[in-house]
């Protein structure tokens, strides 16, 4: 009697030893599995079940590869798009920075001038104030010898004056 798998619905795998067939399947990992069928209907059906099972894994396992390649492109196009942004704002900050200083210096020297124009108007200030007050002095002293000078003269023309007088009178 030969050995046979019997697989109802519902049923528990049980061996009939009429007619024995064997049936080698090979998967992917080199699992061998030794079927015992008779070659009926059913038993085809089985098999093609299996076999197409067998390409829809294969199948599976090729887009899973593909995948795992794209994904792999990804990260490393992901890894790229990071360092170059990096890159891209330690540019921007660098720039930023020397923006940042040329301004200040800018900035800095405004300052200066300014404080140097500054000075040189309250030095021109100060001497302003300084030379009018020592105009104002030698002009107080000006008519001060002008008035005593003229009150001088006035006296002595009075003076000749009145001696004229004198001599007509005489």
């Amino acid at each position: 009697m030969g050995l046979e798998l019997k697989l109802e619905r519902g049923d528990e795998p049980r061996l009939n030893k009429d007619g024995v067939k064997i049936v080698m399947i090979q998967d992917r990992a080199q699992h061998s599995m030794v079927l015992f069928l008779p070659l009926d209907k059913r038993k085809q059906r089985i098999l093609s079940t299996i076999r197409n099972s067998e390409e829809l894994r294969r199948g599976a396992i090729e887009q899973l590869e593909r995948a795992r390649v794209r994904l792999r492109k990804v990260e490393i196009e992901a890894d790229e798009y990071r360092t170059n942004g990096y890159s891209e704002i330690e540019r921007e900050r660098v720039n930023l920075i020397n923006a940042t200083c040329n301004s200040l210096e800018r900035l800095e020297n405004y300052k200066n001038e300014t404080l140097f124009f500054e000075k040189q108007r309250a030095i021109n200030q100060v001497r302003q104030q300084v030379l009018q007050q020592a105009l104002q002095r030698a002009l107080g002293t000006l008519n001060s010898c002008l008035n005593s000078e003229l009150h001088f003269r006035t006296i002595s023309a009075n003076i000749d004056i009145l001696g004229s007088v004198e001599e007509i009178t005489d």
